[in-house]
């Protein structure tokens, strides 16, 4: 059958039209595909982004270790999740065996200082480490601030230690000198004369590292 030119634009026109939705259809439904295979992805677990996220994000902080964290109290503002709520100066000050150095740090007026700080460590003396020292010379570093805060500013280093950073390490300290880190597993040493003895200890603000020995700058 002959059609004229204008019959078959008409013809024409009307196949175009059917034919849009369909093509319309099956992009939607490509599109559709993916949406689902992107939702399952994440109902399996695989991350939706390039796959670079850190695995820290998946894992859980390590815990307090060492033979002397057995006397820190089970709750309270002195137990870990305690101290974990507040910044590493008021921390302190809720652990009674903390007590000698929390008196040193407010006679030193460093209290704000370390209270707002940012991601520190602090090797923290035991009252049992200060007590080692002379009776004597001790009542005499409590009175000259400024040899005190030599002795307090050297037992913090300006980041976060985790454990597996002190088993050989060297670290500037905010009294400006270097303390040397060596060990393994829940033993480790500081200086080579303080030991670990209640690691791995949150703060708010900070990392603490619970030590026997005073540590004294070489300077």
């Amino acid at each position: 059958m002959n059609r004229t030119p204008h019959a078959r634009r008409v013809i024409a026109a009307a196949a175009l039209a059917l034919a849009l939705p369909l093509t319309l259809a099956a992009c939607g439904d490509g599109d559709d595909d993916g949406k689902d295979k992107k939702d399952d992805r994440a109902a399996a677990g695989t991350p939706a982004g390039d796959g670079d996220s850190p695995a820290s994000d998946g894992m859980s902080a390590d815990e307090p270790f060492g033979k002397a964290c057995a006397t820190v109290p089970e709750d309270g503002a002195g137990s870990f999740d305690g101290m974990a709520e507040d910044p590493v100066a008021t921390a302190a000050s809720n652990n009674p065996a903390l007590s000698t150095l929390v008196t040193a740090v407010k006679k030193a007026g460093l209290v704000d200082t370390l209270n707002t700080a940012k991601g520190i460590t602090v090797f923290a003396p035991t009252n049992d480490a200060f007590a080692k020292i002379p009776k004597a010379d001790l009542d005499k570093v409590l009175k000259d601030k400024q040899q005190l805060t030599k002795i307090l500013t050297y037992h913090v280093v300006g980041r976060k230690l985790a454990p597996q950073q002190l088993e050989n390490g060297s670290y500037a300290t905010l009294e400006k000198s270097e303390l040397t880190t060596a060990g393994s597993g829940e033993q480790y040493k500081v200086n080579d004369s303080a030991n670990v003895v209640c690691g791995n200890v949150r703060t708010a603000n900070a990392t603490v590292h619970i030590v026997d020995t005073v540590l004294m700058p070489k300077k």
